[in-house]
């Protein structure tokens, strides 16, 4: 199939060929950085056949094409000249071009962490296999491994896989930081490492440690150091991943190219790890832990006030790409034994999702028929953009029915105190990160998510609206 007239109206829809800075693409979408986003002609571009919405995110505009997305962004590209770059170029070039310091910040912390979760959500998913193979009560009376001993080693090698990713968070977390920092990611993966020896205390014995006052410590020139291991934790890696790539770069300027293997790499791990253990980690592990107790005290307290609060904000994050602000501090919570927000954004994801197949009953136009159904079930399945930027923000009532159900829903949850104790995949498969004792709890929400997004949505669109 010829692209060429398609592909030219989007480069006119976006302002022309000389308003775009860098292309990429994803699955389903093109992925503009801009030097001018109010060129954008977002009513041409809508109204093309093959352009199923549009939206601006992380500096980047980015146009929903579906399965076809490879073909028109080659004819793009013919048509522009423009250079061919990865996914991550691009991110460089939109974090130069638009970005507040503020949403720079907010980007790192996102081009830091999403590498990172297929690790994350494979532990879960395995944590949830475990769950339904050593919980009784879910299939039998009792569990799966009491009625049949021969799988019992099968479910402990399944549980040792699936904690393997937060035994060894940190190295997960250095490796990813100084690499976008562009340091050595193999010195990354070292130092995360060392947070993780097995001469260092195991961070989880370290409360029973202080209670009994039987904590081992170095020192050095007179100043004593805890030997804490720093399993689960995420902003000392931070700090610590940026801190090592700077150094590293900063001896590389000025060392000699002959012998920058023997000095650059063993100065820098050896900096930063006393730097760690001496000042960054004492000083960022209160920060987090001020930050996890303040979050727990919040859903202890005033839980609905809290679970109200995320729900109804977490879908206009998305849409700012401000809600991956949120990546470490989920990460921490469930190290610290469970996370209260993450369940939240399940029954977001739903909410879009029954609000865009309600959509999806309601639109007579050809073009957008079946839009919303399958960007709805993609938000079933935690990949809520195409609900929301596709269908629910450009008519507007179903997203506003959607934030409000999960805001109704999460406030409702939080009062059960219901927690995931692993990040998995959002949407319907997110029962598998959360506890046996939360599922019946848990469907309700996830039913009540459904019935009131996609009635609010249908009911409001067939009454009040004449003109879908």
């Amino acid at each position: 199939m010829n692209y060429q007239e398609e592909a030219k109206e989007i480069i006119q829809g976006v302002g022309g060929k000389e308003n775009i800075a860098a292309l990429t693409h994803c699955v389903t979408r093109l992925r503009f950085v801009l030097h001018d986003n109010e060129k954008i002609d977002k009513d041409v571009l809508e109204t093309l056949p093959d352009v199923k919405g549009t939206f601006v995110t992380n500096g980047q505009f980015q146009v929903i094409i579906g399965s076809k997305v490879e073909s028109v962004y080659k004819e793009v590209m013919s048509q522009t000249d423009l250079e061919s770059l990865t996914k991550e170029e691009v991110k460089e070039v939109a974090s130069e071009v638009g970005l507040n310091p503020f949403q720079r910040g907010v980007k790192i912390l996102g081009d830091v962490f999403i590498p990172i979760l297929p690790a994350i959500v494979t532990a879960g998913l395995l944590m949830g296999l475990n769950n339904l193979l050593t919980n009784p009560g879910i299939f039998l009376e009792q569990s799966l491994v009491d009625a049949y001993p021969n799988i019992e080693d099968l479910a402990s090698i399944i549980n040792m896989i699936a904690n393997t990713a937060f035994q060894f968070l940190p190295a997960l977390i250095t490796w990813s930081t100084v690499k976008y920092f562009k340091g050595n990611p193999l010195l990354g993966i070292v130092l995360g490492l060392v947070f993780v020896h097995p001469d260092l205390m195991n961070a989880w014995d370290y409360g029973e440690a202080v209670t009994s006052g039987d904590i081992p410590q170095w020192t050095i020139f007179g100043m004593t150091i805890s030997k804490m291991g720093l399993q689960a934790q995420v902003l000392p890696a931070l700090v610590s991943g940026y801190v090592l790539a700077k150094t590293e770069l900063f001896l590389k300027k000025r060392i000699p190219e002959t012998i920058q293997l023997l000095v650059v790499a063993p100065v820098a791990i050896l900096f930063t790890s006393l730097l760690t253990f001496i000042v960054i980690a004492p000083i960022t592990i209160a920060i987090g832990n001020t930050l996890v107790a303040g979050i727990v005290w919040l859903f202890t307290r005033i839980p609905f006030l809290g679970g109200i609060a995320y729900g109804l904000g977490l879908a206009p994050l998305i849409v700012t790409g401000m809600h991956h602000a949120f990546l470490p501090i989920h990460i921490q919570l469930m190290a610290n034994g469970g996370d209260y927000i993450w369940p939240i954004g399940v029954m977001s994801s739903i909410a879009q999702g029954s609000a865009a197949i309600a959509m999806n009953v309601l639109i007579k136009d050809k073009k957008l028929k079946g839009v919303g159904l399958a960007a709805g079930l993609s938000a079933y399945m935690g990949i809520t953009e195409p609900a929301m930027f596709g269908v629910n923000l450009k008519y507007k009532f179903p997203f506003v029915f959607a934030i409000f159900t999960s805001g109704l829903v999460g406030g409702f949850m939080a009062t059960q105190h219901i927690i995931a104790t692993s990040v998995g995949i959002s949407g319907l498969p997110g029962f598998l990160s959360i506890p046996f004792e939360f599922w019946p709890t848990f469907f309700v929400c996830m039913f009540l998510s459904f019935v009131l997004s996609f009635c609010g949505t249908y009911f409001y669109g067939k009454f009040k609206i004449t003109n879908i």
